[in-house]
């Protein structure tokens, strides 16, 4: 792993162009799923939501850090991983959240405010906890991270998709839920499409650095998923709602990660390595997880 951080990886300016476009989509699809009810019924029981926040956007960082501390990667490695956990959950946690036998409904309220929440959160973190460690520091001392540019991303890329998403299923309810199902499918097919020709157009890097990055990948979900439930387990919530906020915690939305490499961090070879097998193996943890959970009927 010795040049990974001198590495950068093969992404086009088109190739951006077109994950902003397919992310925008996912974004929308999800948002069909959410009405105004779906918040109110939080405000009268917020327990749940909020320690799905907390777990979100304050312990998955704290626990990566620890990771990093333990691990001692190299630079950009420990800034991907930090990265990674300060984005938003993953579009496709609301459906392994169903799968599961989880709160559908806190997992899309949770992945819709986390969104939003992004614009002020992301940047903080990932300047916060990459200060802290020494060789990610001197990557933040070079790297400029403007949050006016971080929330104009996000803004455009996810919180207009889902303000758009959550109008449609508002005013025209009968096109919503005859667009539901087919777009989620196709956007969610797209995305993995892109993911994988990006990752075969790299094959070189991560044939190089894979040996070392997937173990680390695996270890930092296993420690997401994990520590989700465990926060949720001691704010006393019910099985219904831990499975829910354990998947929200440990589905990260590695799109949006990619997106903030390549256009703030130039394309760094260990955050995008990181960010690339997130958005694998999340998938496959997130769904073997959902057939584990779904041999039983959670307790609500």
């Amino acid at each position: 792993m010795t040049n990974i951080d001198a590495a950068v990886l093969n992404f086009s300016p088109d190739s951006m162009l077109i994950l902003n476009g397919v992310l925008a989509i996912v974004m929308f699809a999800v948002a069909l799923d959410i009405t105004p009810n779906d918040f109110r019924a939080l405000l009268r029981t917020p327990k749940p939501f909020l320690t799905g926040i907390l777990s979100q956007f304050v312990v998955l960082p704290a626990l990566t850090f620890l990771l990093v501390l333990a691990v001692r990667p190299q630079g950009s490695v420990a800034l991907g991983l930090i990265l990674v956990a300060a984005c938003p959950g993953g579009n496709i946690s609301n459906y392994i959240t169903h799968r599961a036998g989880g709160n559908a409904a806190l997992a899309v309220s949770l992945t819709a405010f986390t969104t939003i929440g992004t614009v002020l959160f992301t940047p903080l973190n990932i300047a916060f906890w990459g200060s802290l460690y020494g060789p990610s520091r001197a990557f933040m001392t070079s790297v400029a991270i403007d949050p006016v540019q971080v929330a104009a991303t996000v803004s455009l890329m996810l919180v207009l998709p889902l303000a758009l998403g959550m109008l449609v299923n508002r005013n025209l309810p009968q096109l919503a839920w005859h667009l539901r199902k087919p777009l989620q499918m196709l956007s969610m097919t797209i995305f993995i499409s892109f993911i994988g020709i990006a990752l075969y157009g790299n094959w070189d890097f991560l044939g190089a650095f894979g040996p070392d990055i997937v173990p680390l990948v695996i270890a930092h979900n296993g420690i997401a998923l994990l520590g989700g439930y465990m926060v949720a387990t001691i704010a006393g919530l019910s099985p219904y709602d831990r499975r829910a906020i354990s998947i929200e915690t440990g589905i990260q939305n590695s799109g949006l990660g990619l997106i903030l490499i390549f256009g703030f961090f130039q394309g760094l070879g260990g955050m995008a390595v990181v960010a690339a097998f997130w958005g694998i193996w999340h998938a496959v943890s997130g769904l073997a997880l959902a057939k584990w959970f779904s041999r039983t009927v959670a307790a609500r």
